[in-house]
């Protein structure tokens, strides 16, 4: 798994321009219960982990909360800082985070658990830099049975392509789905009073070539097994996936049903 971190942020820097057409909309509707599970309100200290375009920090400055925010990708840095210049956004690793102990009063991570290579590593290290009392929290995706916009474009794969690709082998996409592998993992790393709870979301596409466009432009595991396929094969998956999404519309847009799983947990006084 040696190259996984490199594929990720090779993949991130390539996506950022794409990221918030494909989901930002979609990944924005968590932050309001990520930020109220991490405590976050006027005057917190808070580290925006896997901060990607900054949605997240705008949100909690908006609370009132000091916010910094830090990524693997420079070109993720360079937009969140060009969106939002009021705020501080750095390069950084969640792994091995550049912050001494005790920093923070919060940490967030809208679905940057998904995109590390030791996401154990990171959880740590969010305890590490939580001051006593302190509270993290983060998303990832439900399983693609709830999340359909995943089941879709991976059940158009199975059907008409190859999912055994050549790809860095990293850690399961859909690990942190289970509520008791969140749970375990948090608890492993030092967290008190952990909590699991499923948010319903709703993705809104204008098309069901949306959906393909989205996965391809916008994200990175999954935009590199499409672009492993075969054009044949390709050309069906495109056609099975247009006609998924297609079944979701409501006259002007497709509202595809979504879900993500939010974890919290605290650092005991």
């Amino acid at each position: 798994m040696a190259d996984f971190h490199d594929f990720e942020q090779a993949g991130w820097e390539r996506a950022a321009d794409h990221y918030g057409d494909a989901f930002g909309g979609l990944t924005s509707q968590t932050i309001p219960a990520l930020l109220r599970a991490a405590g976050v309100g006027k005057g917190t200290r808070l580290l925006d982990v896997a901060s990607g375009p900054g949605y997240v920090a705008a949100a909690a400055a908006g609370l009132g909360a000091s916010v910094v925010g830090v990524d693997f990708s420079s070109e993720m840095v360079a937009l969140a800082g060009g969106r939002y210049p009021g705020l501080e956004f750095m390069e950084g690793d969640a792994e091995a985070l550049p912050f001494p102990d005790r920093s923070f009063a919060a940490v967030a991570i809208n679905f940057g658990v998904l995109h590390l290579e030791r996401p154990d590593t990171a959880i740590a290290e969010a305890r590490r830099v939580l001051e006593p009392g302190g509270q993290c929290a983060f998303t990832v995706w439900a399983t693609p049975d709830i999340s359909v916009g995943f089941g879709i474009v991976l059940k158009a794969i199975e059907t008409h392509g190859r999912m055994d690709v050549p790809l860095p082998a990293g850690p399961p996409f859909f690990r942190f789905s289970d509520a008791a592998e969140s749970t375990r993992s948090m608890q492993a790393a030092g967290f008190s009073d952990v909590r699991v709870e499923t948010l319903p979301l709703v993705w809104r596409l204008p098309s069901g070539d949306a959906l393909c466009e989205a996965f391809l432009q916008g994200a990175v595991r999954t935009a590199a097994l499409l672009r492993a396929q075969s054009p044949d094969a390709m050309a069906k998956i495109r056609q099975t996936i247009r006609e998924g999404a297609e079944s979701y519309r409501r006259t002007e847009v497709i509202e595809l049903p979504m879900a993500a799983v939010l974890s919290s947990g605290s650092v005991r006084l």
